[in-house]
Order: structure tokens, then sequence, then C-alpha cells
């Protein structure tokens, strides 16, 4: 419990000083409204159509192939931490279990990406 003060005194000022930008903020800045300004902002370009449209899937299948592959990353990067460190790692007998089971991890995944391609996912026709 002694190591704590610190920790409370830092977030006491953050919060502190969080809320006084956002008072000064609201205060000091700037508030005349324009047609400019409360028109709707698309990565700096003017809105074109209705924002209700109907789009093709193959944004969110290239979305969902995106987060597969980023969720491996996820599982890839302390794997690769814990296995190649000497100290607190993976004991050496579980050593070659584990590298099996991370072959068979990426093997499905570049299966699934060879099985994407060839399905065509990602040309944008």
């Amino acid at each position: 419990m002694p190591d704590f003060p610190p920790l409370f005194v830092y977030a006491i000022i953050l919060v502190g000083f969080v809320l006084t930008n956002l008072a000064l903020t609201h205060l000091i800045g700037p508030k005349k409204r324009t047609p400019v300004k409360d028109m709707p902002y698309e990565s700096g370009m003017d809105p074109v159509g209705d924002a209700r449209q109907p789009f093709n899937v193959r944004f969110c299948l290239v979305a969902i192939l995106y987060l597969v592959f980023d969720v491996e990353l996820l599982f890839l990067y302390p794997w690769a931490v814990s296995a190649f460190s000497d100290e607190g790692g993976i004991p050496l007998e579980l050593r070659g279990t584990v590298f099996g089971i991370m072959l068979a991890f990426i093997a499905t995944l570049v299966i699934a990406y060879i099985y994407a391609w060839r399905k065509g996912v990602f040309k944008w026709r």
C-alpha cells in the first residue's frame, strides 16, 4: 500500500489537467458557427450522395481479413518473446511442442489467405 500515493497524486494531477483544458477550451475557444463548419466531414472531401447508400461487401471482407491477420500478430508476439527468452519463458521440454502448435496456427492462416486469394477477395472490380 505505501507505493500507491504517488500514483494517486499523478492521477489527480492528470484529471485536473484534462478538466482544466476542457474548461478553458470551452470558455476561450472560438464559437462562430458557419454553414461550412456545420457540414459533415468525410476525410477532407465534400460529402457526395446519401450516407445510407449500399456499398460493395468487399469492404467488409477486407476489414475482416485485416482483423484476422492483426489478431494473428497479437498471438505471435507474446509467443515469440516468451519462446526465445532464457528466463521465465517456455520450459525447454515444451518448446518443441509449442513451436509445432504455432507452426500449425501459421499454416492455418496461410491456407485461409490462399483460399481468400483464389476466391478473388483481394481484387477490386
